[in-house]
């Protein structure tokens, strides 16, 4: 799997951090995404699905071979 963040996009909400942090992150300033982890180990793979599915903003790609 290859994750891809959309920064621009990104809202802050702080879902992904909450449900894959060991792939994403926030800025402190802002609270925008920060991506951790472009290409996560496969036990990441279902919680970084799930952070692109609940990403309020579609600032988040999960692209499977």
């Amino acid at each position: 799997m290859k994750v891809e963040v959309d920064v621009p996009k990104c809202v802050a909400s702080g879902q992904c951090v909450l449900i894959a942090p060991d792939v994403f992150d926030q800025r402190d300033e802002d609270g925008m995404v920060v991506l951790l982890d472009d290409s996560p180990s496969p036990e990441l793979h279902d919680a970084v699905r799930e952070s692109a599915t609940v990403c309020p903003a579609a600032a988040i790609h999960a692209l499977e071979p």
